[in-house]
């Protein structure tokens, strides 16, 4: 049992997952994604990643909510927003509110990875080799779960 914690209540909090292909860098990585509650202020969703290697890659990075109640999830973000943030000097690089509305919405349609409701979000872009932040945050304040996935289209 954690320290603090009653008996029959699971500890809460924030954590940090990481994923590192070390033994076979030929069969690359190519989805993350994660599940969690979406709050307002400094609590909203971040998931990172990085961009190896020497030479761009494409990424499809989607924001979903409203549809994972067809999975049973309850309490879902019902209009989540994505915004892409380069760690390196904090700088945004691309911001989605509903990805039909999307610059580039045809070629998410064609990278297969579009959301399936029209209130979630989805950045498609290419991106040089470096550190990435995918926040997740609610329209208007909203909030619920969510999550971000981010898939290489290698």
């Amino acid at each position: 049992m954690y320290r603090g914690a009653s008996v029959g209540s699971p500890p809460t909090g924030v954590s940090v997952v990481g994923v590192y292909e070390v033994d076979h860098s030929e069969v690359p990585l190519i989805n993350v994604s994660t599940r969690g509650k979406v709050l307002t202020g400094n609590d909203v969703m971040i998931g990172g990643f990085v961009i190896q290697g020497d030479k761009p890659q494409t990424v499809a990075i989607v924001a979903t909510g409203p549809s994972l109640s067809q999975y049973g999830v309850t309490g879902v973000l019902a209009n989540p927003t994505l915004t892409l943030v380069r760690s390196s000097d904090q700088s945004v690089l691309a911001t989605n509110d509903d990805w039909q509305s999307a610059p580039n919405a045809a070629q998410i349609q064609a990278s297969g990875f579009a959301p399936s409701h029209m209130l979630e979000s989805a950045v498609l872009a290419t991106l040089p080799p470096g550190a990435y932040t995918a926040i997740v945050s609610g329209a208007n304040g909203g909030t619920g779960v969510a999550v971000v996935a981010v898939y290489s289209l290698r």
